[in-house]
Order: structure tokens, then C-alpha cells, then sequence
């Protein structure tokens, strides 16, 4: 049983030779509303975006992060979330104004980013789909089949109060081409996730949405992974930005206000370096020369 609110759970269909996962996040994702104040549509759009990456990383073996980003040319200026390996979540909105009060509808130039960092093998993957329709889950899948020739269907869910998702994938071969067993088992397997309500995804305990749409699909389902909210931030990472910004614009920063200051736009974290803590910034650059003094 699950002891958590916020779970990821990889199950496989036997009878249809199909693999899947089902996430639920609840205290994860109400600290990342509480970070950002987001409300309304934006709501739908990251919880939707959360529970995606948490999704992707159940089909994949790989220590490190991966991480979905959107951008576009209207208001929405950002869209982003990420998952490491271990179930540590966050994610982030941006709009430009005022908060939209009705749906929100994403450029035709909006495009997805989706990057996977595998911190063992010091690499970086990254594929770019198109939002096609304005809609992400269809732009999910579209992923799925362009870079892994996989098909793949997905519901995503968000509300104020939890956000989640459901996955279905065709088992590939170790060839990579899609393994066939029960010839009907995909189409089969579509049909019955297009039955799926965000309120039962949202609402049914994993088991009892499994059960409602897959009960003669001999069900396997895998113990639960605990998900988490989860920043990386850290008083290092910062100094290393600051250093990046170069001794000048920090000193400019210091002798306006006392000190430099930095907030986490994740968990709203407040970072605050004094005169003292900016030159052990720079404690590895020699100071700037002075000005030739002219007789």
C-alpha cells in the first residue's frame, strides 16, 4: 500500500505487453504553489509540468536530473520542473502581468525542452518538441515517438490542491523496436486510458484507478517511490553565480546597499552576502589595480 501522498509507482500490464507509471503529488506540490503564489491556469500548467517529469523518469536508468522547459513568445515566459532520480521535485512559472484569469492558451512557437543530465557519466541529452494545439500532453507523447520511436499516451491532472499524471508505454525489445504480443494490447490499452477523469487521477488511491481501467490486463504493480519537493540551491551555488557577475557589479551592489542579496526563485530562499563574504568570493583573483595616479 501506498504510505505517502506524493508517490511514483511503475506498473506493467502483462496481457497488453505495456508498461506504465502513475504519479500523485500532494504536499510536494503545494510547496511549490505556496513558492510561487500561482493560481488559476498557470496552476494547471506547472502541476501538469511537475507531474510530467516526475513521470519521465520511470522509463529511464540514470542518476541525475531531468528537467522539462517552455518557452514562448507570449506572456508565459516560463515554464519549468524537474525530477531527479531520487524523486526530488521543483518547478517554477513566469508571466508577464497580471496573473491570466481563464485558460491559457500556448503560442504556435511555444516549444518544449526536455534534458536529461546523468550526473555518473557527465553527460546531456536534450530533445525539442513543438506544443502542437496549445496542449502538452499531446507535445509529451510527440516527444516520445520523435526521439524514442516509443509510443506513448499520458493524462495529466492539476488542481489547487494535488497535481498528477498517468503513463503508458509499449514495451521495446533490447533491439528497441516495440515488442508484440497481444496484437490488440496497445490499442486496447489507449482505449481504456481515455476513460480516465482528472478527478479519478487525481482523487483514487493508485490501485483502484489501475484497477478501474486495466482489472483483465493482469495488473503488476511496483512498490512506491516517495517524491519529495526538493532545491538545490545552496549559499556555494550562489557565490559561484556571483562570481560569475565579476568583482565590479558586486562591489557597484555593495556600496548601493550594504550588501548583496539573492533570493532562490524555487523555495524562496534568502541568501545575503556582506562586504566580508563578497571578497572571499574573489579571494582566488588578485584585487583590481589601481588607477595610474598622473603628475
Amino acid at each position: 500500500m501506498t504510505t505517502t501522498n506524493d508517490f511514483l509507482h511503475r506498473f506493467q500490464l502483462e496481457r497488453a505487453g505495456v508498461r506504465g507509471a502513475i504519479v500523485r503529488l500532494d504536499e510536494a506540490w503545494q510547496r511549490i504553489r505556496a513558492n510561487g503564489d500561482y493560481g488559476g491556469p498557470l496552476t494547471e500548467l506547472l502541476g501538469q509540468t511537475v507531474a510530467a517529469s516526475a513521470l519521465f523518469t520511470s522509463s529511464i536508468k540514470f542518476e541525475g536530473r531531468l528537467s522539462i522547459h517552455l518557452r514562448e513568445s507570449g506572456a508565459l515566459r516560463l515554464l519549468f520542473a524537474d525530477c531527479t532520480h531520487d524523486g526530488q521535485l521543483r518547478g517554477i512559472a513566469r508571466w508577464d502581468g497580471s496573473q491570466p484569469q481563464s485558460r491559457v492558451s500556448l503560442e504556435a512557437d511555444a516549444r518544449l525542452a526536455i534534458t536529461i543530465e546523468n550526473a555518473v557519466t557527465d553527460t546531456r541529452y536534450q530533445g525539442l518538441v513543438p506544443v502542437e494545439h496549445g496542449e502538452l500532453a499531446g507535445a509529451f507523447e510527440g516527444y516520445f515517438q520523435r526521439s524514442e520511436q516509443l509510443p506513448t499516451r499520458l493524462a495529466l491532472a492539476a488542481s489547487a490542491e494535488r497535481c498528477g499524471g498517468l503513463m503508458l508505454q509499449q514495451v521495446a525489445t533490447a533491439g528497441g523496436s516495440v515488442a508484440v504480443g497481444d496484437a490488440d494490447g496497445w490499442n486496447r490499452a489507449e482505449h481504456l486510458l481515455a476513460t480516465l477523469t482528472e478527478d479519478e487521477l487525481l482523487d483514487l488511491p493508485p490501485q483502484e484507478v489501475l484497477l478501474r481501467l486495466f482489472h483483465e490486463e493482469d495488473v503488476r504493480l511496483q512498490p512506491a517511490q516517495p517524491l519529495a519537493f526538493g532545491c538545490t540551491c545552496s549559499r556555494e551555488r550562489v557565490g559561484t553565480m556571483l562570481h560569475s557577475l565579476g568583482r565590479a557589479e558586486n562591489e557597484a551592489v555593495l556600496a548601493e546597499q550594504g550588501s548583496v542579496q539573492v533570493t532562490c526563485e524555487f523555495c524562496n530562499r534568502r541568501y545575503v552576502f556582506d562586504e566580508t563574504d563578497v571578497a572571499a568570493v574573489f579571494a582566488d583573483e588578485p584585487p583590481a589595480a589601481a588607477a595610474p595616479t598622473r603628475h
